[in-house]
């Protein structure tokens, strides 16, 4: 009889890279499961926001609630016009994400 063991610690190997952003793109989740973060950013507290934040985005995909190509964003089998607000906080994939900050 095999047995389970926890790890007793966490390990995030998630991919951040630090990018040249569109004016107020702060981060992005891709598909590829990396996060890419603008590289003017260096206050260490917005840092970990962002992170979360995008982690979140992260999740949602991985679940299969999240998916976007060039011209729409999917969200939960809804098809979402791409634009300059796709960060909107009224879009339900930021609530999400703004309530677990």
């Amino acid at each position: 009889m095999g047995y389970k063991i926890k790890s007793p610690y966490h390990v995030d190997n998630t991919p951040i890279y630090f990018v040249k952003e569109d004016k107020g793109v702060l981060g992005r989740a891709n598909k590829n499961g990396t996060i890419t973060i603008n590289s003017e950013v260096s206050c260490p507290k917005l840092l970990k926001e962002i992170i979360k934040h995008e982690k979140v985005h992260l999740d949602q995909m991985k679940r299969g609630d999240l998916h976007y190509d060039d011209k729409y964003i999917y969200w939960k089998g809804k098809k979402y016009k791409r634009g300059k607000k796709d960060g909107s906080r009224s879009y339900p994939w930021e609530k999400e994400a703004y309530n677990k900050k």
